[in-house]
């Protein structure tokens, strides 16, 4: 009986198997090289400007820059990676997983909950143990007098000057993006240690991690698609210039320590060149990329899940759990301007969810 069990089931899937449509092995290109090669550039300088104009502005106050830009930069940056993990990261791998030429155990559960889940409690574990390990060695006095140029002590550290000058200008900004700064920012004598550098280095790499891997896939998809060029090259311009925004708001805003100024710039510059440069391999193996292949579509929905999972976890945690009712500045502000936070958050992932109709 038991063999006859298994002879029924693996007919089944066999039927199931010859019935399925099968992967596409080829692309939609179709030529205009020009073009393609002018969207390399194109997303380049406005993926890199939306990335890096935050840093350099907030960093150049001498430009005249006005404060209530890193207000809206920050808030609608948060609107806008919300929006990129629910439309344009959780959607795509749907269709991706549940494309009907996929056949087997990928067909057999709902993956890209499952793995979305699982990447959310990995980050938890991940940031759980960097704020055990990286707030150990911090000292426990309060508000005395802190080491800023290795040689002198001074009045306070340029870290907490730095926390109380942002703090001042972009309210919510208690929380800059994890938790294991917390205790940097709550005792503002505390130097900044190389554990406390770490711990921020993980938190941006994680979120820019999220932000960008799927970049690769997009520009894969540019690089070799078909009489839609035109359209998705348009939106995804907008689509990674928002996208850089959100990340430069979230580098400018972060205090880092002495001599490690640098760091942003390096997380924005590298963001700004992961499309182009996919677009770039993409073009080079325009002849045999597969995009709708049973390899590429497995792994843009695994990858896409993974993404949205950290996007989801550090939107709806670090950036609106922390910047809004985590936030002593926020919870104190005049209603008009919490109303004008929740109202930018709103504008970001309105204006991303309306680019992932034409995406």
């Amino acid at each position: 009986m038991d063999q006859l069990s298994s002879l029924v089931t693996l007919i089944a899937r066999q039927e199931e198997v010859d019935a399925a449509p099968a992967c596409s092995s080829g692309n939609d290109y179709d030529g205009r090289m020009g073009l393609r090669i002018a969207s390399i550039f194109v997303i380049w300088i406005g993926s890199t400007f939306g990335a890096t104009f935050p840093v350099f502005a907030n960093s150049h106050r001498g430009l005249g820059v006005p404060d209530w830009s890193f207000f809206i930069a920050k808030f609608f940056g948060s609107g806008v990676i919300i929006a990129t993990a629910f439309i344009h990261l959780l959607s795509p791998a749907e269709d991706a997983l549940r494309d009907p030429c996929l056949t087997g155990v990928i067909t057999e559960y709902d993956w890209v909950s499952g793995i979305i889940l699982m990447t959310i409690f990995v980050l938890f574990f991940v940031e759980l143990m960097v704020m055990r390990y990286s707030s150990v060695e911090l000292p426990e006095h309060h508000h005395s007098g802190m080491v800023v140029d290795g040689s002198k002590e001074i009045g306070e550290s340029e870290t907490s000057r730095n926390s109380r000058r942002l703090s001042a200008h972009h309210p919510g900004n208690d929380h800059l993006g994890h938790s294991a700064r917390h205790d940097s920012i709550e005792l503002a004598n505390n130097p900044f240690t190389l554990e406390e550098y770490k711990a921020q280095l993980t938190a941006i790499f994680i979120l820019e991690f999220g932000i960008i891997f799927h970049s690769v896939f997009i520009g894969l998809t540019l690089a070799v698609s078909g009489e839609e060029f035109v359209t998705l090259f348009i939106v995804l311009v907008f689509h990674q210039t928002f996208e850089g925004l959100g990340l430069g708001a979230r580098l400018a805003v972060t205090p880092w320590p002495k001599g490690k100024g640098w760091t942003p710039y390096v997380l924005a510059i590298t963001y700004g060149f992961t499309t182009p440069i996919a677009i770039a391999i993409g073009l080079g193996v325009r002849q045999s990329y597969p995009p709708g292949s049973r390899t590429t579509l497995i792994a843009n929905g695994v990858f896409d899940s993974i993404s949205a999972g950290i996007l989801i976890y550090t939107g709806l945690v670090e950036l609106l759990a922390h910047e809004f009712m985590f936030s002593r500045t926020m919870r104190t502000a005049p209603i008009k301007t919490l109303l004008s936070a929740f109202f930018l958050v709103c504008l970001g992932a309105g204006l991303m969810a309306l680019l992932g109709k034409w995406a």
